[in-house]
């Protein structure tokens, strides 16, 4: 609430008004303090402490949402009266069984074999601008059972200025494969800052975070997800377009793309449903799939690693790893003319991939006898008495002979179909285009579908939840459903478009600027399993010659599987293909 400028009072929100109202609370906390006083206690970190320390926990916000709540005049002031330097954790207490407040965390119990929960907390140094944490945090456990957790902590070594942070890495250990219950304890670490003004001794403080985490027993691998966050590129590095150009006010991909944002709600319905979903934000190298039931990609970015494709190929063909795609469009005419003049940066903007990177996903689906088109689709269908809307989709161009193919007629809205789109207009059908496939290979399954609109709730039209569940019953437990696998739509001849029919690389972008991949190393980060941290990952291929797979024919592309590629090059080489008879998707899957 606020004044008018007239008279009365009127009400806002958001940070425009919120921040103004902060201020002015800070003001009046200052003013508590006797001026000859004001330098050597007050300071940004025991300002915040006060503020965050005094604020009212409201009860429906997650924590991502309200920050430690609603600010509290009063109760801030009764902290900062009575101040005394000291180095403090935001959030003191870490509870994932409180729901609303700790999701993400509290809808999905941590178990053994999971990627580590990881949590960001900030370290407030109200003892001075610097400090140092010279000795590592530790965990404290309240009794037995916590030591099945095994925390990894990364944390700021120098707290400058005022502010740190500290990041638990959270496992429970293989032998709390059975454990069920709430795991509680202490997580402590020592903050050393330099005397003040007049002073001997060294400022010691010791920081308290209290944690209580809700464990389960190891759930299914049928039930278990894995969500592929590392190959997806957020704004801003680039200009990241928007994956429904039928959006034209907001034309930055900007929502990050990640479980807990813009996926949320797809989140929330999965683990309803009864999976449990994990984030990989390492290569695909860093995973080990006889864990999961699928893997999931959805509205990827970025370039893949040979050693990725390699590994994903053996993943599914023998250790039976499931593999849903939802991808995006991808075409180059269409990029280039969504080029805009940016007045903040005085510069020229350029898309520097499509919605999603139709090239670097082909690459991957090659050693299946998959890939994407170039097409933008657009169009209302129904499935499976499922209204579905397809919202600048793209096409299915490859798929191998047995697989089950869904098609409908869309129009192609990019700049090459727009001749296409004339002759409809002029009273021809609309053609048929592919859009949703499901295939058995080896040991796995795949399903791949052109379009994730349906999945992300920033600009959703319809939702295809419906369609999700039953693509992971089939990936992960290989329940068919009779309509996705009805007869009808079953290929007796493998789909087969030209070289010339896939998406090409756009050569005027410097790609690497913006990929984890493209001129960087292939290692395992610290939001990978433990036992990977610092490494290439798991089951690595001996580079340079051709593995067989046992059990399975070789697949030979053309060039040896396991041939270096210079991924320096903007253009990535393409599989060779002799002639359609020779292809994969008729000698081995057929």
């Amino acid at each position: 609430m606020g004044s008018k400028i007239s008279t009365g009072c009127k009400s806002l929100s958001g940070t425009s008004v919120a921040s103004p109202v902060v201020a002015g609370v800070v003001c009046l906390l200052v003013s508590i303090i006797p001026e000859n006083k004001r330098k050597e206690i007050l300071n940004p970190a025991c300002m915040k402490q006060a503020l965050v320390e005094g604020a009212a926990k409201l009860a429906g916000p997650n924590m991502y949402e309200q920050g430690a709540g609603r600010v509290d005049l009063l109760e801030s002031y009764e902290i900062l009266k009575s101040y005394q330097p000291r180095a403090s954790i935001f959030p003191s207490v870490l509870d994932y069984t409180d729901c609303p407040y700790s999701w993400p965390f509290c809808l999905q119990p941590l178990y053994a074999g999971a990627m580590p929960v990881i949590f960001n907390a900030t370290v407030l140094n109200g003892m001075g601008v610097i400090g140092y944490v010279h000795s590592p945090p530790v965990w404290h456990p309240s009794n037995e059972e916590g030591n099945l957790l095994s925390i990894r902590f990364t944390y700021s070594e120098v707290i400058w200025p005022w502010t740190g942070y500290l990041a638990l890495h959270m496992q429970i250990k293989e032998e709390g494969a059975h454990f069920s219950g709430v795991i509680e304890g202490n997580v402590t670490v020592r903050v050393h800052s330099p005397p003040a003004q007049g002073e001997r001794a060294v400022r010691t403080s010791t920081c308290v975070l209290k944690l209580k985490l809700n464990v389960v027993p190891t759930p299914p691998r049928s039930k278990r997800v894995l969500w592929d966050q590392f190959h997806s590129i957020k704004y801003p590095p680039g200009y990241i377009p928007r994956d429904s150009l039928d959006v034209r006010n907001d034309i930055l991909d900007w929502h990050g793309d990640h479980l807990h944002t813009n996926f949320h709600i797809m989140f929330n319905m999965l683990r309803d449903a009864g999976y449990y979903i994990e984030t990989l934000g390492s290569p695909l190298t860093c995973f080990d799939a006889s864990q999961y039931g699928t893997l999931l990609m959805v509205d990827l970015e970025d370039e893949y690693f040979q050693e990725e494709i390699e590994k994903l190929r053996d993943d599914v063909i023998n250790t039976g790893l499931g593999l849903a795609v939802f991808a995006e469009w991808y075409n180059v005419d269409t990029m280039v003319k969504m080029r805009f003049f940016d007045d903040n940066t005085r510069s020229w903007w350029t898309p520097v991939t499509g919605g999603a990177n139709i090239p670097a996903l082909n690459d991957l689906l090659a050693p299946f006898g998959i890939a994407f088109g170039d097409k933008i689709l657009n169009g209302d269908f129904s499935i499976d008495d499922e209204q579905s809307r397809y919202a600048s989709g793209t096409d299915i161009v490859r798929f191998p002979r047995g697989g089950y193919v869904h098609s409908f007629p869309f129009l192609d809205s990019s700049e090459s179909g727009a001749t296409q789109n004339f002759l409809l207009n002029s009273g021809m059908n609309k053609a048929d285009s592919p859009i949703l496939g499901l295939l058995e290979v080896g040991e796995g399954r795949i399903a791949v579908y052109g379009d994730s609109n349906c999945l992300d709730s920033s600009h959703m039209v319809t939702n295809c939840y419906r369609l999700l569940r039953k693509i992971l019953d089939f990936t992960g437990s290989n329940i068919k459903d009779p309509v996705l696998f009805s007869k009808s739509v079953k290929q007796d001849m493998p789909l087969y478009e030209d070289d010339n029919h896939l998406s090409s690389r756009r050569t005027d972008v410097n790609f690497s600027m913006y990929s984890a991949v493209l001129g960087k190393d292939l290692i395992c980060r610290t939001d990978s399993r433990f036992e990977v941290w610092g490494t290439k990952g798991y089951n690595l291929h001996i580079r340079g010659r051709n593995r067989k797979l046992p059990g399975y024919d070789v697949i030979d592309l053309g060039r040896g599987l396991n041939s270096t590629i210079d991924t320096s090059n903007s253009r990535r080489p393409k599989f060779t293909v002799k002639n359609k008879g020779d292809y994969f998707g008729n000698r081995y899957l057929g």
